[in-house]
């Protein structure tokens, strides 16, 4: 053993930085084909770098990003706020455990509390699905508590919904192509109609509902928001019937609507909100709010993770949460959620490809028309070949989650991409 105090890893270059030059996409599509377990079909380019609403792949194109790695990239890339949260946490502390208290989860907690308006506490995860997972475990262990009827534990989510991709959460999620080849499914969740008052009422009938779990705007299903008073009538229903409302604001959260929780808009409050994506706005991390009805259920050993609260996801997160909670994000997101869909009307005035846009701030569902049903992936295809990153939110709808930090000029040229793209799609 040496007697000095160097480092033995010191100077030593990992082997990847002595490649005189970068693979080609080709090469390193082809390990994606032959190393992943194939349960993704991405696009084939392998993207590099990132500034803004920009990016650029390994073979030097640019992108403008309308799709902000699934609304979670909510500041873009290489904000410089997050860059210095990171890499100052970096050189202090990457992990500990929840063995140990840590500054920056413990000042996250506090600020989450403070930031909603309704929460007592917080559980700090990894991603969407556990913190909804986390929800579901709460509302049961809330269910089971002395004096409940045993019978209430039925958790009531709606057609289009999309909750994770967890046993449980895939259970949630009232959509068939995510459950089919993983029965036998958990028991003890109740499917109904979205923005249909009188289909929810009907589910509460069996007096055996213990919480109702939605999405204030449902992503995955379509953009599709909750119809005017529909979550007033479902924050009723549950006081009514001595129920919990959880909303999932995993998507539509942190300012992505025009204010930093979607339900303020509604002029509600949950008992349990689960937050991720945008949160940490690149990095890991989820977290559940919970309410007083809920916030001392859990106790001691109920539930917990190993990562959850890990201090640079915290750290970051702690510098998220405060930019996206501010004016300047959010009257930015306010105007060019406005200018977004005035482009796509004057495009769909000259091409005709829209049936609808529709959604909230800077989440937007574009519905295709008759014509062009099922095809939303090809368009994808043909969005990536002007240099527009889009999403779809099932076959029939494009889905535009842009940085909430979007500028004029950005949105203009990713609005001028998309039309040339449609151009394309429909001439092909």
């Amino acid at each position: 053993m040496s007697d000095n105090n160097e480092n033995p890893h010191d100077g030593v270059a990992p082997e990847t930085t002595m490649l005189s030059q970068a693979p080609s996409s080709t090469s390193l599509t082809d390990l994606g084909r032959r190393y992943w377990l194939p349960v993704y079909k991405p696009r084939e380019l392998v993207l590099d770098h990132g500034k803004g609403a920009r990016l650029w792949d390994t073979q030097g194109r640019e992108y403008l990003d309308f799709g902000a790695g699934i609304a979670v990239n909510a500041l873009g890339h290489q904000d410089p706020d997050l860059l210095a949260a990171l890499t100052t946490q970096a050189h202090k502390l990457w992990h500990s455990s929840n063995v140990f208290y840590t500054e920056p989860s413990l000042r996250l907690a506090e600020e989450l509390v403070r930031a909603s308006g309704f929460a007592e506490r917080v559980f700090l995860c990894n991603s969407g699905a556990e913190a909804n997972e986390a929800a579901i475990k709460l509302v049961r262990k809330w269910a089971c508590g002395e004096g409940r009827p045993p019978q209430r534990r039925v958790i009531v989510t709606f057609r289009g919904s999309f909750h994770g991709r967890t046993l449980a959460t895939v259970t949630a999620t009232a959509q068939p192509k995510y459950q089919e080849g993983y029965e036998p499914l958990p028991e003890g969740f109740r499917y109904v109609e979205f923005n249909d008052p009188a289909a929810l009422e009907a589910a509460f009938a069996t007096d055996d509902v213990a919480a109702v779990m939605l999405e204030p705007v449902q992503g995955e299903g379509g953009v599709v928001p909750a119809a005017p008073g529909f979550l007033q009538h479902v924050r009723e229903l549950c006081d009514k019937h001595d129920a919990l409302l959880v909303l999932d604001e995993i998507q539509c959260g942190m300012g992505r609507t025009g204010t930093l929780f979607a339900h303020v808009q509604d002029n509600i409050q949950p008992d349990i909100a689960t937050l991720a994506k945008a949160l940490g706005c690149g990095f890991p991390i989820g977290a559940m709010l919970a309410g007083p009805k809920v916030a001392e259920v859990m106790q001691y050993g109920a539930h917990g993770t190993t990562f959850g609260g890990n201090p640079m996801a915290a750290a970051v997160a702690r510098v998220a949460l405060a930019k996206l909670a501010s004016p300047q994000v959010l009257s930015n997101v306010a105007r060019q959620a406005h200018a977004l869909r005035l482009g796509l009307e004057r495009i769909n005035q000259a091409l005709a490809t829209f049936d609808e846009v529709r959604g909230r701030g800077l989440m937007i569902g574009a519905v295709l028309t008759a014509r062009w049903k099922g095809r939303a992936g090809t368009i994808l295809d043909h969005a990536a070949g002007h240099g527009l990153l889009l999403l779809q939110a099932g076959p029939d709808v494009l889905r535009f989650v842009p940085p909430l930090t979007i500028t004029d000029a950005e949105l203009r040229d990713g609005l001028d991409r998309l039309h040339a793209a449609l151009q394309d799609f429909i001439a092909a």
